[in-house]
């Protein structure tokens, strides 16, 4: 079974910076190093972690929550089916998703973000990189996984789905399978996005990159289904002299 890494340190709250229009060429340069070495730091964290799963959700669900459960479920299913489960590395149903990996043997993954509130490492992962920037961590929760689980959750896990759809929608990324959890829970936004494609903002098939399900097999299965169709292993070697290790 993977080992656990040892939890980061509490994240002290920054302080608001205000719009203040261009900054220095200095303060630019530093800012793009920053992106620069988290990006590069996050390849070396991951790059080795196998093939992934990810599931997007709610930081706010408690364990005897319905959401909760099913995530936890996928999670275990995940591992069973040999991928790691890969999460935004919090509470809530990203903790659900990593403990049902973790419980079951599977490899457990969590890309966390540095926020002063709700989002702290949970305890399920035995791998996590804490992100200072959103939009690197969002790069490295899609650059591994093969399929994406979105269950109920809030502005973060809608900012999440419509990212990976996009970019599944206009061929940047492989199309993917993308499964939408809770029938109940997100008729609105279909119903939102079957307007869209009435009023032709979006094509009729763009609907068919989604499956909305409540069926925790029905969304393996199609899954599997992909996976089993499209999947190809690339062994990826170890460089000594870049001091990648186990």
């Amino acid at each position: 079974m993977p080992k656990r890494e040892k939890q980061d340190p509490i994240i002290p709250r920054k302080e608001h910076v205000y719009l203040e229009g261009p900054k220095s060429r200095g303060y630019e340069l530093r800012f793009a190093w920053k992106v620069f070495y988290e990006l590069i730091a996050a390849v070396r964290k991951l790059h080795f972690v196998g093939p992934c799963i990810t599931v997007f959700g709610s930081a706010r669900f408690k364990e005897d929550n319905e959401y909760y459960i099913s995530a936890r479920e996928f999670g275990k299913r995940i591992a069973e089916m040999g991928f790691t489960t890969l999460t935004g590395g919090g509470p809530g149903i990203m903790e659900a998703a990593n403990r049902g990996a973790f419980e079951n043997n599977g490899m457990s993954v969590g890309c966390n973000i540095k926020l002063p509130f709700e989002q702290v490492n949970n305890k399920y992962l035995h791998r996590f990189m804490t992100f200072e920037f959103f939009f690197t961590r969002k790069t490295m929760l899609i650059k591994y996984s093969y399929a994406f689980i979105i269950m109920p959750g809030g502005f973060g896990t809608m900012d999440e789905f419509f990212e990976t759809l996009t970019l599944i929608q206009t061929k940047t990324i492989t199309g993917f399978p993308v499964v939408m959890f809770g029938k109940a829970f997100y008729k609105e936004l279909m119903d939102a996005m079957h307007d869209m494609a009435v009023k032709g903002t979006i094509a009729e098939e763009d609907l068919n990159l989604v499956l909305l399900t409540d069926d925790v097999d029905e969304g393996m299965e199609h899954i599997r289904k992909y996976i089993q169709t499209n999947y190809k292993i690339k062994p990826r070697k170890r460089l000594w002299w870049l001091f990648e290790k186990r």
